[in-house]
């Protein structure tokens, strides 16, 4: 399951589409406040938005499809930013250096939604699909790059979807492992070793 269902119109109202936009902002507010998704409930996050519980209804289904929207939201950032790498045309491995930048800017900005996300995911089987068709997007465009720089003679991988699968659930890893254990790396030294790895991995340097 890599998207949300939405029970709403294709085209949304603008009213509608900014009583939504409230919602998923107070939702990430109330979480980078400290709350967590277990104790939030709908009617704090209703409130927060200026809706009633009623209303919060006619636009979610439920908590979890909150959250999952709220995700979708910031993973369309996290891969337009790994697009830079994905559809390059320029010097391959500045591209993949400037993605994973951007990557790891956006992971520390949204860090409390993702940890969120992936702690639900360890419980709720709805979640945990949604999540890995979400990274599973980024496993299949990092093998569609792979296997094209193989045809250009840029890389020696002989095994483009385990490598991509490998790196994308690696990425996904250290990000989260290091948002629950704290700042145990400067920002500098951990992106140097994400970096490290992705460019030795596929380029061999």
């Amino acid at each position: 399951m890599a998207s949300v269902e939405s029970r709403e119109d294709p085209a949304p109202t603008a009213k509608r589409a900014a009583i939504q936009a409230s919602v998923l902002a107070a939702t990430e507010a109330l979480l980078a406040e400290g709350a967590s998704y277990a104790d939030l409930n709908i009617e704090r996050i209703a409130t927060r938005a200026g809706i009633s519980r009623t209303a919060f209804y006619f636009y979610f289904r439920d908590k979890r499809e909150l959250l999952m929207r709220l995700t979708e939201e910031v993973n369309e950032l996290l891969y337009q930013q790994a697009d830079i790498w994905f559809s390059g045309a320029g010097e391959p491995e500045p591209e993949m250096r400037e993605a994973l930048t951007n990557i790891a800017a956006l992971y520390a900005e949204h860090g409390v939604l993702l940890r969120a996300i992936v702690e639900v995911s360890t419980y709720d089987e709805e979640v945990a699909q949604f999540w890995r068709g979400m990274v599973g997007r980024f496993v299949d465009a990092s093998r569609r790059r792979i296997e094209l720089e193989h045809e250009a003679g840029r890389t020696v991988v002989e095994h483009p979807q385990a490598t991509s699968f490998a790196l994308c659930w690696m990425t996904e890893r250290t990000s989260y492992q290091r948002l629950v254990q704290g700042a145990s790396l400067d920002d500098e030294e951990f992106l140097a070793g994400l970096v490290h790895v992705w460019t030795a991995a596929v380029y061999g340097g």
